[in-house]
């Protein structure tokens, strides 16, 4: 198939799948592609855990283990590998890498110089090296998330940052168009288990240096690198190569 039947492919996808809702664009990709995975951050992406399992049973999971998670994140990843009975990979740094950077820079350089070059060692290289060998990944990306960075997501994408022309690697995007309130609303319907992190303020959750609860009324995404630009709130994994 050449690169321009591939991407009509994908664009004809993306036109059926557009504006629906997520189990039918979770559906599409779970029964379309074997080797697909599901990125699991320990927040509410337990929700697609939660649907696809009724779409089908062997799932692949993972989630990213960067070292630097709240305690209440490692309970939390515990807690959904026994209540849904799954495995869930957990991608760790290269530890070489990780040790010459922290001889280097110490544990917390990104207060000083911004959190991408930790996040590429502790996120992206990690994620990089799981998406070589799945064809398709599906993330918890919504588009209320970020105002500066996630409006434009769509549902299916040949993936911005990690596809190459011998590796066009498509993401899926199935909560894109949801928002923070019908998340929660299907976590109580389903009695869904959830972060308890959630309930102490926090509502986006990262790694525990670089998050922080929220404020009444402030947007999700403040407590993300709050000494940072709301236009840098991104580790990297969804941004598109330059």
């Amino acid at each position: 198939m050449t690169n321009n039947t591939y991407m009509t492919d994908i664009e004809q996808t993306l036109t059926e799948l557009e504006g629906k809702n997520p189990r039918k664009v979770l559906r599409h990709a779970l029964e379309n592609y074997d080797k697909v995975a599901i990125s699991f951050s320990g927040a509410e992406d337990v929700v697609l855990i939660d649907m696809a399992l009724k779409i089908r049973q062997d799932i692949q999971v993972f989630s990213l283990d960067t070292g630097r998670l709240h305690p209440e994140t490692y309970q939390f990843i515990e807690q959904v590998r026994k209540h849904y009975k799954i495995e869930i990979e957990l991608l760790i740094p290269d530890y070489q890498h990780l040790e010459a950077f922290v001889k280097q820079k110490g544990l917390f350089s990104f207060y000083d110089d911004g959190h991408g070059e930790c996040c590429a060692l502790r996120k992206v290289e990690p994620l990089k090296r799981k998406l070589a060998k799945v064809d398709a990944w599906i993330t918890g990306q919504r588009k209320d998330q970020s105002v500066d960075t996630r409006q434009n997501i769509p549902e299916i994408q040949v993936d911005p940052a990690f596809a190459t022309d011998e590796h066009p690697l498509i993401k899926f995007n199935p909560l894109v168009n949801q928002s923070s309130a019908q998340i929660w609303d299907y976590i109580e319907a389903y009695q869904v288990p959830f972060n308890k992190l959630h309930k102490q303020g926090y509502i986006s959750i990262g790694c525990e240096p670089c998050t922080r609860p929220v404020l009444p009324n402030q947007h999700e995404r403040a407590g993300r690198w709050w000494w940072e630009e709301a236009t840098k709130k991104e580790c990297g994994l969804h941004i598109a190569k330059k």
